[in-house]
């Protein structure tokens, strides 16, 4: 009895799946009851568990459901590395921008969307589940093995549209071959120079570390060895600094154990401009030396070109909730956010937190 009851639960999840590839326009509830020949309590239970897998979308609260990316990738003939998805996610949540971004993989001649992020902006764009971009496309263009010297040289693919303009970024799983894109979309009565500018450290920064959770060690895309020019030292100025510390990088704490010798630990760490904010769980040793010495160095890198740094030291004092903005709660929502594109469920009560005020600041790209 429990054999049969399987294997039809089986059959239904398989049917409504080949339903849903069958018409890309979406399927209403009643069809899929027609269809399925189940209970509506049973055909919700089946949904919400397919649309937690990503095998099935919704794209408004009442709407039409259609395949979803992870569905979508077995038609298109590609696999997903099974933490690109939530990465991409995570990563596109924690950047907050104003236009679409867009998943891609490769499929046939074309690229398969696979997952979106709308924009925060009233006008943006907005694509349909399962588009397939065309071969003279940004994203196509950006997932070429050997694409144009000039896309090699920029690092970048850019196409225009009769609305809208795409920025493409190479995912690359070794960080030189293109196995998936990052797409920024965007109307194109809002694009400009200054706009490409704006938009294209930022997405770079989400394909390469997008790259390096497929386990790549480096980050540039179709250049198997470097030029001196892309490794030449300069400084960063305030504004480059605080842009590179607004993303989600990982700070190497130092400070020293009452022994005098020396510890290092990984932090989430917020810089406003004039100070860093760190927060240590409950317990944390870390968190206990600086209470004795408030001595204090931290490092930021990125480990691909430009190779940008920033090393500080300086003292850490100790807050209470009224001395952050937001309380405790709110800086850990901002970190949590930042991190892991989500916002925090964890107690305040359980976490320390630290303003480190530097007493000097380096701030620089390159090695040379």
């Amino acid at each position: 009895m429990s054999e049969n009851k399987d294997s039809s639960s089986i059959e239904r999840a398989l049917l409504l799946l080949e339903t849903l590839l069958e018409q890309s326009q979406g399927v209403e509830i009643p069809e899929f009851l027609t269809r399925l020949d189940v209970s509506r309590s049973s055909l919700f239970v089946l949904l919400n568990t397919l649309k937690t897998l990503g095998y099935v979308e919704q794209a408004e609260k009442r709407g039409r459901y259609r395949a979803g990316p992870r569905l979508l990738a077995w038609r298109g003939g590609t696999t997903l590395a099974p933490n690109l998805l939530l990465a991409f996610h995570q990563e596109a949540s924690a950047a907050a921008l104003v236009e679409t971004i867009l998943l891609v993989l490769p499929a046939g001649t074309g690229a398969l969307l696979v997952a979106q992020f709308e924009g925060a902006a009233q006008v943006r764009s907005l694509f349909p589940a399962g588009f397939q971009f065309p071969p003279e496309s940004a994203p196509v263009q950006a997932l070429q093995h050997s694409p144009a010297a000039e896309i090699v040289q920029n690092g970048y693919a850019l196409s225009f549209g009769p609305e809208s303009v795409e920025l493409a970024l190479p995912i690359c799983r070794d960080g030189l071959a293109p196995v998936a894109a990052l797409v920024l979309s965007a109307p194109l009565f809002r694009w400009g120079q200054d706009r490409l500018s704006e938009h294209l450290l930022r997405l770079r920064e989400m394909a390469a570390r997008l790259s390096y959770r497929l386990g790549a060690m480096r980050y540039t895309p179709w250049k198997p060895v470097l030029s001196d020019s892309s490794i030449q030292r300069r400084a960063l100025n305030i504004d480059q600094t605080t842009a590179f510390l607004s993303a989600p990088w990982i700070a190497r704490l130092a400070c020293l154990r009452p022994d005098g010798t020396p510890h290092v630990v990984p932090v989430w760490q917020e810089w406003d401009g004039k100070h860093f904010y760190v927060t240590a769980w409950q317990g944390a040793l870390w968190a206990e030396y600086l209470l004795v010495n408030p001595k204090v160095s931290l490092a930021i890198d990125e480990p691909w070109p430009p190779l940008r740094r920033v090393l500080a030291r300086g003292q850490a004092f100790p807050l209470q909730k009224s001395d952050l903005p937001g309380g405790l709660n709110g800086l850990l929502n901002r970190l949590r956010r930042r991190y892991l594109g989500q916002n925090s469920t964890l107690p305040a009560a359980h976490w320390q937190a630290f303003r480190i005020v530097p007493n000097s600041l380096t701030a620089w790209q390159g090695l040379t």
